[in-house]
Parts: C-alpha cells; sequence; structure tokens
C-alpha cells in the first residue's frame, strides 16, 4: 500500500514539474496562432504541427525583431522574385534581406507558399503525420543553417505536443469531429 501511495505520489510530482516547464510565452503563441496553423495545413499539406514549431522557434514565439518590426515569423529571406517591403539584419550573414509582412497572417501564408517551391517537393511525398522526417527534410533541403533545427523542432512538437494540431485538422477534413 504504502509502495502504491509513494508511486502516486511521484506521477502526480512528476507531472506538476513537467506542467511547470513549459514555456508560457509559447504557450501563449501556440494559443494564438493555431488556428493560423492549422488553415496553412488546410489549404496547403503543410503540418500544422511543423508550422507552429518553426513559428515558435524562428520568431522566439513571436517576440524576435523580424516578428515585431516585419510580421515575419519564419526568418524568411528575400528572393529574387520578391517584390514585398523589406528589413535588413544580421543572421548568417550581415545585413541579410528579409521580407516585411502587412500581418502575421500574411506570413504564415508566405511560409506555406514557400515550402510549394520545387526545393521543398521532396517533403510532400512524406506522410503529414511524420513530423520527424518533415524536421529532418527541412533541414536537408537547407531550411535553416543550425546543424540541430530538426532536434529543435522535434523537441517543441513533442513537448507542447503540437501533433495534435495536425491530427485535429485532418480529423476535421474528414468530419470526424466539428
Amino acid at each position: 500500500m504504502n509502495k502504491f501511495i509513494i508511486s502516486c505520489i511521484g506521477l502526480l510530482l512528476s507531472t506538476a514539474a513537467m506542467a511547470q516547464s513549459l514555456n508560457p510565452v509559447y504557450e501563449q503563441y501556440i494559443a494564438t496562432y493555431r488556428d493560423m496553423a492549422i488553415e496553412q495545413q488546410r489549404k496547403y499539406q503543410v503540418p500544422a504541427a511543423i508550422t507552429m514549431a518553426q513559428g515558435i522557434l524562428e520568431s522566439a514565439a513571436g517576440q524576435s525583431e523580424l516578428a515585431q518590426k516585419a510580421n515575419n515569423h519564419f526568418g524568411v529571406k528575400c528572393t529574387s522574385d520578391w517584390v514585398g517591403r523589406t528589413i535588413y539584419k544580421d543572421d548568417d550573414k550581415e545585413q541579410e534581406c528579409f521580407r516585411v509582412y502587412a500581418d502575421v497572417a500574411d506570413s504564415y501564408e508566405d511560409h506555406s507558399l514557400f515550402l510549394k517551391r520545387p526545393r521543398y517537393q521532396s517533403l510532400f511525398a512524406l506522410p503529414i503525420g511524420d513530423y520527424e522526417n518533415w524536421a529532418l527534410g527541412l533541414k536537408q533541403c537547407g531550411y535553416a543553417t543550425d546543424p540541430n533545427y530538426p532536434e529543435k523542432l522535434i523537441r517543441l512538437i513533442e513537448q507542447y505536443d503540437l501533433q495534435a494540431l495536425t491530427f485535429d485538422t485532418l480529423l476535421l477534413a474528414i468530419g470526424v469531429v466539428s
């Protein structure tokens, strides 16, 4: 009986410790932008979990300079075909050109369209629920220079249960939930 009680207390304490380790800024970001990530999956088949994890990571949960000054939540740099506003800041090189968006929704939309480019097409052959290989594939396709980028995305997805966003979207699409 005592072992059972001690086990229960240990389980409660570990659950409480895990809950306390969640970053409230990240949780607020998820609550604020979850519907945008879900909408992007619905429209473009980019997994909502991946979109949300990238948004958190790339924008420091909306706190980065790019997010604050340019509504750029994904660190999307200028390309030769970009005709919108720009902002310059040091990144991998000095004074690199980044896209500026009118609002965060435009950033989410452009992120999805950016991933629909030929460079990232191999990702769309993966199952939409395979967040681990999507994360690895983003790195392999050159989305980020950080060698630990896939692991960071995977950790965010698992720690904040972002995979639920991907599956909720799939269930909505087939009419299982409303």
